[in-house]
């Protein structure tokens, strides 16, 4: 069975606080759920606004962490 590495990174809500996602799921589902305009997206009680500066901010996450 193949291990697949999991790339844990912090981030901020809408309210500043902090959380740890993977940071390849969660680019995934917002490429998924989220991929253009505005829209909300709750992750275990946290609640992002996402616009276009959030994806790329996250796209770059994503990258750095690879």
């Amino acid at each position: 069975m193949q291990s697949v590495e999991m790339k844990k990174v912090k981030i901020l809500d809408d309210s500043q606080n902090e959380i740890e996602v993977d940071i390849k799921s969660f680019y995934q589902h917002l490429k998924k759920y989220h991929s253009i305009g505005e829209s909300l997206h709750e992750e275990r009680g946290h609640y992002f606004t996402v616009d276009e500066k959030f994806r790329k901010k996250i796209k770059q996450l994503l990258d750095l962490n690879s």
